[in-house]
């Protein structure tokens, strides 16, 4: 079969490949689509390989299920769905609690196995699977299902995660209006009440969060002074992260509400200043929450791929041949993805 590889520190290749073998609790899929992720990128930008042998990337997979293993129960050839990316142990105290995402096996780094950071992922015609990662979606089309198990589950997971929060009136800001961002807008107008503002450097991101339905979009420069200044003074009730630079991070200190909650999502590097002192000025305020949200758990797919279904999230993508893979890489890299890039490998 065909898979893009990480062969070496950023370089990726398309190389023939042995289909994979499987084993007794795991599946074989024909992949339909892949997404393409930042993390994806950070990934292909390290200075060292995560392994010795070429790596097969992509963690948002979606696809058809060509064998089973011998102890799978449940699961039918040519049933399609998408796969979840937290390759968990499944039976530790986080497990069994429902939060896969920080499994206890995966220790103080709390980053369970994933497809294409580790285990061959799903830039390929074919992928192997734990059969317990896999989740129905009836027929939703492929090149909408992939982007479900980050661009969605992410968002979903650091939105839930501060349901407190976003009470009917409240103001939810999305900082970064790219592959997660608008699928954030789409998230919190379907479950929430609450106000949505959207920031972006870009007009078009913006023009994006609108057709998303986001209340307000704010360009970055002068963003803090309005968002103030359309909360009272106050801030706002919550502020999700898609970026996580200095700049980002700063612009989610001067805008949270007290006791509101801030959700780092982005891998942007930023550093928070937090300190003991009191409250006051451009610092995060009383009572204010910081969270690093990570992926989420094996429900939060499920909820994403229900609202999926429903029409509540549709996911703005392009499309790409696998053999493109390399220059759909170069323009998520210089930010001219609009929304989600998706490889399709039956798609020449």
């Amino acid at each position: 079969m065909r898979a893009l590889q990480l062969t070496g520190p950023g370089r990726l290749e398309m190389r023939e490949v042995p289909v994979p073998h499987i084993g007794p609790d795991e599946l074989l899929l024909r992949v339909g689509a892949a997404g393409i992720c930042h993390s994806d990128s950070y990934v292909l930008g390290l200075p060292f390989a995560l392994r010795e042998d070429p790596l097969t990337m992509g963690h948002e997979i979606a696809g058809t299920i060509e064998a089973i293993g011998a102890q799978v129960r449940g699961r039918t050839a040519g049933e399609r769905g998408v796969v979840y990316l937290c390759w968990s142990c499944g039976v530790c105290r986080e497990c069994v609690r429902g939060n896969e995402n920080v499994c206890l096996a995966a220790g103080r780094a709390a980053m369970p196995p994933c497809p294409g950071l580790g285990p061959d992922g799903g830039m390929a015609e074919y992928v192997r699977v734990p059969a317990n990662s896999f989740v129905p979606i009836g027929d939703l089309e492929f090149a909408q299902a992939a982007p479900l198990a980050d661009a969605a589950l992410t968002p979903y997971h650091a939105i839930r995660g501060a349901a407190d929060q976003l009470w009917p009136g409240a103001t939810a800001v999305a900082i970064g209006i790219g592959g997660l961002g608008h699928v954030a807008v789409q998230i919190l107008k379907a479950v929430t009440a609450a106000r949505v503002i959207a920031v972006d450097v870009a007009q078009d991101k913006l023009d994006l969060a609108a057709a998303c339905g986001a209340d307000l979009g704010l360009l970055a420069d002068g963003a803090a002074a309005r968002i103030l200044e359309l909360t009272g003074g106050r801030g706002a009730e919550a502020v999700f992260d898609f970026v996580g630079t200095d700049a980002t991070v700063a612009l989610a200190a001067e805008t949270v509400a007290p006791n509101g909650a801030y959700r780092i999502v982005g891998l942007g590097g930023g550093a928070l200043g937090l300190d003991a002192g009191p409250a006051g000025g451009p610092g995060l305020p009383w009572g204010a929450t910081v969270r690093k949200s990570y992926g989420g758990t094996r429900s939060d797919l499920h909820a994403s791929v229900a609202l999926a279904q429903a029409g509540r999230v549709r996911v703005e993508v392009e499309r790409f041949a696998l053999a493109d893979g390399p220059a759909a890489f170069d323009r998520l890299d210089r930010g001219l993805i609009r929304g989600r890039a998706v490889l399709i490998p039956g798609q020449e």
